[in-house]
């Protein structure tokens, strides 16, 4: 095929597609752009350091939970979770309690995603929520947690002072329905699939974009406003960015109201218990 009709073909391709698509693909892009500048700097990176940077809420030198995304000085997160650090440092567990509410609580190891598949598998017809309290991890394993989420039509939610960063928000976004509680945190940053093996520079680019591209391809499917991510690409891994309840609402992460203590009080009030 010539050049001429390659272009004629895209003309037509162009033509035919409707504006919406187009801004979807033209954002798409940029995600994926965007993934190739993160990639410059764990190129950089990678070059400097012996391993891949970033934050392993699974060492025990690295941070639970970063500090805010500043321009100068660190700042606490919005609201200190209750869980102690040596609590989300362990793989993550999944435990059923009432209500059909499951709890998935710790850092998302290599293999989540099979002991998860396993307990739904087990239990599934129990589960109604999937409750999150996890400092993130694997890129692979909270993508494929979220598809299973999705496909089996549970809900999912962070319970006040509860955690959910780094990769878990990709859990969250799987949910029929999606919750956070007053004084829940939820952030975001650079997230980046690698092992214990140190990358080369262009393997460090091609996995960067690839993940990036994956994930922007998966938020895209569960409903979730693309803009989300952009804000973790433009947060370090040594920090997060966290999102206010009217940023989760307009990137469409949570679906209806948040809840809070007061308003569970009420309704039990009301209903007589």
């Amino acid at each position: 095929m010539n050049s001429a009709s390659l272009a004629t073909r895209l003309k037509d391709a162009l033509v035919s597609t409707d504006d919406g698509a187009l801004m979807r693909y033209a954002f798409f892009g940029l995600l994926v752009a965007a993934g190739a500048f993160v990639a410059v700097d764990l190129r950089e990176m990678s070059m400097a350091n012996a391993s891949i940077p970033g934050h392993d809420p699974l060492r025990t030198d690295a941070p639970v939970l970063p500090p805010a995304l500043t321009d100068r000085v660190p700042q606490a997160p919005p609201v200190q979770p209750r869980s102690p650090p040596e609590v989300l440092r362990q793989p993550i567990r999944f435990e059923l309690g009432s209500g059909g509410e499951l709890l998935a609580e710790g850092s998302i190891d290599v293999g989540a995603a099979t002991r998860f598949a396993q307990e739904i598998e087990a239990r599934g017809e129990y589960v109604k929520t999937v409750s999150l309290n996890s400092p993130g991890g694997s890129v692979d394993d909270a993508l494929a947690i979220s598809k299973l989420i999705r496909e089996n039509k549970l809900s999912t939610k962070v319970a006040g002072k509860a955690l959910c960063a780094s990769s878990c928000p990709l859990v969250l976004a799987g949910g029929v329905s999606r919750q956070a509680e007053e004084d829940a945190v939820i952030g975001v940053h650079q997230v980046f699939n690698g092992g214990q093996i140190r990358p080369s520079p262009e393997e460090a680019m091609s996995g960067a974009q690839n993940t990036t591209a994956r994930i922007a391809r998966h938020l895209d499917k569960m409903g979730i406003e693309a803009g989300l991510w952009i804000n973790a690409l433009e947060t370090p891994p040594d920090r997060l960015y966290y999102l206010t309840a009217e940023e989760m609402a307009r990137f469409k992460l949570t679906t209806g109201a948040v809840a809070t203590a007061e308003a569970g009080d009420e309704a039990d009030h009301r209903s007589g218990g």
